[in-house]
């Protein structure tokens, strides 16, 4: 298969996987210690985890849950029969609008397996970084709106990381080695719980959790890849912390989303170890 060919497949896989993570990303999207969403922006039950955020109801331009379509009584409707008009209510609170339009999620999730399939070209560990790759953009998707990473994903990314990797190495023609990717995940896992131990106040527990995974898929290329995508996740981040300083956009205590950077600092080193190995 060609490389042109090998980036195509990767594009469509992308932008195809990219159009189910949107109800993902909203029933994620909240506060550290709530429970996730069950209903959509209307109030409508939502079944599953895969597509787009909003239900079919609302699809089909449906009434928000216990009311008229827009939850909103008619104006001047009476409050029971025969009875005096009364004024329009105001609607009733619902959940924020949806955090990720599926366009956008399908975008970036076929950029970045497209780039993956470019630099991995057609050895075996590129099936384990495309099914990898639409875990990650989701993740970016929810710390970036409510800086948290969820464990239902942080944690069975590492495991399957390692489970697939593993898999991977009793293929022919793979370029990594994956007693380096248990050692990159032990190793950069512990390197971040230092730091959240060092400065809770800067360094999330999820970031700790996600860093396993980031290490165990650096750790696949060798000990300079895992330095590579940690050093370049922390030079984005100061980078992107600067930026919102010197804009007044933030101050030097202000909570920075590390997981996105994490995310991004790992797909540069598995680019750039995927290109050289």
């Amino acid at each position: 298969m060609t490389t042109g060919l090998l980036v195509l497949v990767g594009t469509v896989w992308g932008a195809l996987t990219g159009t189910l993570l949107p109800r993902a990303a909203y029933r994620f999207t909240v506060p550290s210690g709530q429970p996730w969403r069950d209903r959509c922006p209307d109030g409508h039950p939502l079944r599953g985890w895969l597509g787009r955020s909003v239900c079919r109801e609302c699809a089909r331009g449906g009434a928000r849950a216990g009311g008229t379509p827009g939850g909103r009584a008619p104006v001047g409707a009476p409050s029971r029969p025969g009875g005096p008009a009364v004024p329009d209510p105001a609607p009733p609170v619902s959940a924020p609008a949806p955090v990720s339009s599926t366009a956008l999620c399908a975008t970036v999730t076929a950029l970045v397996c497209a780039a993956l399939a470019a630099a991995t070209g057609t050895r075996p560990e590129l099936a384990v970084w495309l099914l990898l790759a639409p875990v990650g953009v989701l993740l970016s998707a929810v710390d970036l709106r409510v800086q948290r990473l969820p464990d239902p994903l942080t944690l069975p990314l590492a495991a399957t990381a390692l489970a697939l990797l593993g898999f991977t190495a009793l293929l022919p023609e793979h370029a990594g080695h994956w007693r380096t990717a248990l050692y990159g995940a032990l190793a950069l896992g512990a390197g971040y719980h230092l730091l959240y131990r060092i400065n809770p106040g800067g360094m999330g527990f999820g970031d700790v959790k996600l860093a396993v995974g980031a290490g165990a898929v650096l750790g696949w290329y060798g000990w300079p890849t895992v330095l590579l995508g940690t050093f370049a996740a922390f030079l984005l981040g100061a980078l992107y912390g600067g930026a919102l300083v010197l804009a007044r956009r933030a101050g030097r205590r202000t909570a920075v989303p590390f997981g996105p950077f994490l995310l991004a600092g790992t797909l540069a080193g598995l680019l750039v170890g995927g290109y050289t190995a």
